[in-house]
């Protein structure tokens, strides 16, 4: 429970909202680059409400305040949040805007930083007939954080093309070509990961995902403006970005947007509103349209398909030292001396960088909370017989990955009840990933094969099953992913996506088990001679075994045992050979083959 600076805060907010004449204040979670994890100076719904999550909403109203996220993070927001001033609600089932439309007096009004809300998350407040919605001018919780950190100045650096596979200018002539058949002069990128493949750079403005914050604009001749303090290009990243990229610090972004009236420009709907708002205002002709890095960067070229083949090998050597390291130690550790061996393993291995997202490391009870987060305050020593979850995942130079494995503690057997559940979480992950789907499949109509074996029992996961994953970039890309949601992006050849079912079991335990596969053509032996259509099918990239103590073979049946133990060949092959021969003794006893009978 948080202490009462939350309310505090909360007092001080409305009577600045008093002070400004508003009725309430919408707070995202992201900052002005719509990052999934903003750098620590634009955390403010965290210094707010206390929530720490990846994704969330708060309202402020004079009398009341919501806060709202997704199913990962329902345990923690009732851990982190004072109850005592926020309701906490699930967003799916109580959407912000519906919430905002049944607790707003009439004619409130309601503020909102255009620099922090796009136009697609406006939407459905805009559609709240009995609202007025008001763009702030300055940034309410910036004027009361007084000890906000600093924005972040790392320098940028190159992404060469040994990793990268294509250079820049190829990527933005082939780019610039639909803004020409659009009709387009330019089109604004926000996204700081989709600057960061298009221009070969990388950077460490924020936490386990290597980009530099910026904006650009993309023109129809191929050439770019790229705003951010220019001290962040050093000599060489500015040779490297060559006489067709423009530097320009932030400050200038507004008069570069004032040179477009009366031209057409492209905007994101997903960037920030204050675009649309900005060029609307110095008479641009705004049309919508996605962000061209988007789709491109999601299909992996053959340079970036092999670095994450060879990033996943770095990574497996890494996790099957760290859990032949849990056994030795009977599991005698806790959650954070976990996360730290883990992350020392991984630091051995050639072109590691950091991690992809802060490790998930649940013992017991912690593993039924999706999204888990040990701190020096709040964690748990493993205990004997019982469930402990693992997600975690590298930066590499070569690519990016992302692994989740639950393992039973022993010295006891588990229960047939806890094989029996992970067995079907196990079945999902395995069927999925054999599953051959014709061209044009989105994820969403695969998603369910993860799900049926759970299903069959009445047991379900509040997540999606797969996210696009960058290459050595975001570990949450899109536009790809396999979940409930419809009409997802199509998965196409070259992109790299997640797969993984679990299931939570709340003040309990959590299972889930995740890999990374590549989706690729289907061999042609595989298809019928009658079919006439292309199909494709994935490559399982992760290279950990799963826990056999916790698989019954027989619930797992025929064809996906004979899968577990043929991608247990596959791992023992390639990760056996780079171990030391101890730990390859163990790996071969994990990797050993099930049999039904």
């Amino acid at each position: 429970m948080m202490t009462s600076l939350s309310d505090t805060r909360l007092t001080s907010l409305r009577a600045l909202l008093k002070d400004e004449n508003l009725n309430g204040l919408i707070i995202p979670h992201s900052d002005e680059y719509q990052n999934e994890y903003p750098p620590d100076y634009t955390r403010r719904l965290a210094w707010l409400t206390g929530f720490t999550g990846s994704a969330g909403t708060a309202i402020v109203l004079t009398d009341q305040a919501a806060i709202f996220s997704d199913g990962r993070y329902t345990t923690q927001l009732q851990q982190q949040v004072n109850t005592s001033y926020w309701h906490c609600l699930h967003n799916g089932n109580t959407p912000p805007a519906t919430w905002l439309a049944h607790n707003a007096p009439t004619n409130s009004l309601i503020g909102y930083d255009p620099r922090l809300t796009s136009t697609a998350d406006l939407a459905p407040y805009k559609a709240i007939n009995t609202i007025t919605l008001v763009p702030t001018p300055y940034n309410f919780i910036d004027k009361l954080w007084t000890q906000r950190p600093k924005a972040p100045m790392m320098p940028a650096f190159i992404h060469p093309l040994d990793y990268a596979g294509e250079n820049s200018e190829k990527k933005r002539k082939h780019l610039a070509q639909n803004l020409v058949h659009q009709g387009l002069e330019a089109t604004i990128i926000s996204d700081s990961a989709s600057i960061a493949w298009l221009l070969n750079i990388r950077g460490n403005d924020i936490p386990c995902t290597p980009v530099v914050l910026a904006f650009a604009l993309l023109y129809a001749n191929a050439s770019v403006d790229l705003f951010l303090p220019v001290e962040k290009i050093s000599p060489d990243v500015r040779t490297w970005l060559g006489n067709d990229v423009r530097i320009f610090s932030p400050g200038t972004l507004e008069s570069r947007l004032a040179r477009f009236a009366h031209k057409n420009i492209g905007v994101d709907p997903h960037n920030s509103v204050w675009f649309h708002q900005t060029l609307t205002h110095y008479g641009a002709h705004v049309v919508d349209f996605p962000d061209p890095c988007l789709i491109a960067k999601a299909h992996k070229n053959p340079i970036e398909q092999e670095g994450m083949r060879r990033a996943h090998l770095y990574d497996g050597i890494a996790l099957c030292r760290f859990l032949h390291w849990l056994e030795t130690k009977n599991y005698h550790t806790t959650e954070i001396a976990a996360t730290e061996q883990l992350m020392a393993f991984r630091a051995e291995q050639s072109d590691y960088v950091e991690d992809s997202f802060p490790p998930i490391s649940g013992s017991g009870p912690n593993g039924a909370i999706i999204h888990y987060h040990a701190t020096p305050h709040h964690y748990r020593t493993l205990e004997p017989n019982e469930l402990y979850l693992i997600d975690s995942g590298g930066q590499y130079r070569q690519g990016t990955t992302d692994v989740t494995r639950t393992l039973w503690t022993g010295p006891e057997a588990p229960s047939d009840t806890l094989k029996n559940i992970f067995t079907r979480v196990l079945k999902g992950n395995l069927t999925l990933a054999r599953t051959r789907f014709p061209v044009g499949t989105s994820g969403s109509a695969l998603d369910v094969l993860a799900r049926a074996a759970l299903w069959e029992i009445g047991l379900d996961y509040d997540h999606g099953t797969g996210h696009g994953v960058g290459s050595f970039l975001s570990v949450h890309e899109g536009p790809a992913r396999i979940s409930k949601t419809p009409h997802t992006a199509m998965l196409e050849e070259g992109m790299v996506l997640s797969n993984e079912p679990g299931f939570y079991q709340p003040d309990s335990y959590g299972i889930r088990l995740e890999t990374l596969m590549l989706v690729k053509p289907a061999s042609s032996s595989a298809l019928s001679p009658e079919s006439h259509r292309q199909f494709l099918e994935f490559e399982t990239l992760t290279l950990v075994p799963f826990d056999r103590k916790l698989i019954n073979p027989t619930l797992l049946g025929a064809d996906n045992l004979q899968a577990l133990n043929i991608y247990h060949d596959r791992v023992m092959a390639s990760i056996g050979p780079h171990l030391p021969p101890e730990t390859k003794n163990w790996l071969q006893n994990a990797c050993a083959p099930l049999t039904l009978t």
